[in-house]
C-alpha cells in the first residue's frame, strides 16, 4: 500500500469507529488531495522564559493545557522542530486520546556550515514519523530554507536530498514549506519530489492592509496552483499580528479587530475552496521580541482568547487589551 492510501485509510477507519473523529467536522486527513482537511494551526507552546535557542522547552502539564485549548476548534496542528518539544506534543496527543493530527517539522539551518545538526534532525524526524503512525499525518522537511530573503537556506539540492532520504524512510506525505515568492519562481524542481506543496503569504509582510489582505492571499494562491497545476497546495502559514512595528507593513496594520477579520475572511474561503490553510499562529511567543513577531497568536502568551477567539473561548477573556497599545 503506498503511503497516501494509508493515511487516508488509517483516518477513515477512525472516523468510521468513532474513537478520535473532530468536534467540528468528520474529514478524512489527506494533506495530498486538494481538499478542506478541518482547520488547521501552527502551534509552538514556548511561554515566558522558554526558548527553542536555549532548549528551554514547555513543560507537558503545558503542552497538555495548549493542547486541550486546540483540540476544541482545530483538527490539525503544525510543528516546528524534530525536538522534545515536537515529541511532548506527540506522546500527549497518544496518551490523553486528545483529537489533533500533526503536520510533523523538521527544522533544517543554513547550509553550509549546521551539516551536523541538520543531519540530527532529519534521523529525529524519520523516528518520530514512524514512532508515531497514528498522530503524524505528514512531515515537513525545512521552514523558508529557499526563499532567497532566508537567513537560513539550505540550497536546492540539499533540500531535495533531504526529502528523498525522509520519503524512503517513513509511510506518511512529505512536504516543504516555502514562502510563495519561491514556489511561483522557483519551485518546478521541488515539487517533484514532495507529496504536496506547503506555501506561506503574508499580505501584512507585503505592505497590506486588512481591506486588500484576502485579494492578495487569494491571488498568492492562485499563482502558485498557475505554476504547479498538477500539485495539491496546502497553506501552511497565513496570518495577522495584532501589534506592528517598523516600516515593512501600513501603518498600524497590526491590530486584534483586523486579526479576527482576515482569520474569519481566510477560515471561509478555505473550506469553501478546498484548501487546507495553517494558520499563524496558536499563541503569542515572548521568545520572538516585543515587536510584530511576538504577536501573531490567536491567544495572548498567558492563554488568554484575543478578539478572534473570544466567541469560541468565553472562559479565556482578557480583562484588558491582549496586545500593546499605539502611542499618538
Amino acid at each position: 500500500m503506498n503511503r497516501h492510501r494509508l493515511v487516508l485509510s488509517f483516518w477513515i477507519g477512525v472516523l468510521l469507529l468513532g474513537g478520535c473523529g473532530p468536534r467540528t467536522r468528520s474529514v478524512a486527513v489527506d494533506l495530498t488531495r486538494q481538499q478542506w482537511n478541518g482547520r488547521a494551526i501552527s502551534y509552538s507552546g514556548y511561554r515566558a522564559g522558554q526558548d527553542p535557542r536555549t532548549q528551554t522547552y514547555p513543560s507537558r502539564e503545558q503542552v497538555l493545557e495548549d493542547l486541550r485549548i486546540l483540540e476544541k476548534n482545530w483538527r490539525i496542528i503544525r510543528t516546528y522542530g524534530a525536538d522534545r518539544h515536537s515529541e511532548d506534543v506527540l506522546e500527549v496527543i497518544r496518551e490523553n486520546r486528545l483529537r489533533l493530527s500533526v503536520l510533523l517539522g523538521i527544522w533544517l539551518d543554513g547550509e553550509p556550515g549546521n551539516e551536523a545538526e541538520n543531519a540530527v534532525q532529519i534521523e529525529n524526524g524519520i523516528r518520530l514519523a514512524n514512532a508515531y503512525p497514528d498522530v503524524v499525518v505528514a512531515v515537513n522537511v525545512g521552514n523558508e530554507i529557499l526563499v532567497h530573503w532566508s537567513d537560513h537556506r539550505v540550497p536546492e539540492d540539499r533540500v531535495i536530498q533531504y526529502v528523498r532520504r525522509v520519503r524512503e524512510e517513513i509511510r506518511q506525505p512529505v512536504t516543504v514549506a516555502d514562502d510563495v515568492i519561491y514556489w511561483r519562481e522557483h519551485g518546478k524542481a521541488l515539487s517533484e519530489v514532495v507529496d504536496f506543496v506547503s506555501m506561506h503569504t503574508y499580505p501584512m509582510w507585503w505592505g497590506q492592509d486588512i481591506d486588500d489582505a484576502m485579494p492578495m492571499t487569494r491571488a498568492h494562491f492562485q499563482s502558485v496552483r498557475d505554476f504547479l497545476p498538477d500539485k495539491t497546495i496546502v497553506i501552511s502559514e497565513a496570518g495577522w499580528a495584532t501589534y506592528t512595528e517598523g516600516e515593512l507593513h501600513a501603518p498600524r496594520a497590526g491590530d486584534e479587530i483586523k486579526q479576527k477579520r482576515y482569520f474569519e475572511e481566510l477560515m471561509a474561503w478555505a473550506e469553501q475552496n478546498g484548501v487546507t490553510v495553517f494558520y499563524f499562529e496558536a499563541f503569542d511567543e515572548p521568545w520572538k521580541g516585543t515587536g510584530t513577531e511576538g504577536h501573531w497568536g490567536l491567544f495572548t502568551e498567558g492563554r488568554k482568547a484575543k478578539p478572534a477567539m473570544q466567541d469560541w473561548y468565553p472562559e479565556r477573556m482578557p480583562d484588558g487589551p491582549t496586545s500593546p497599545v499605539y502611542g499618538d
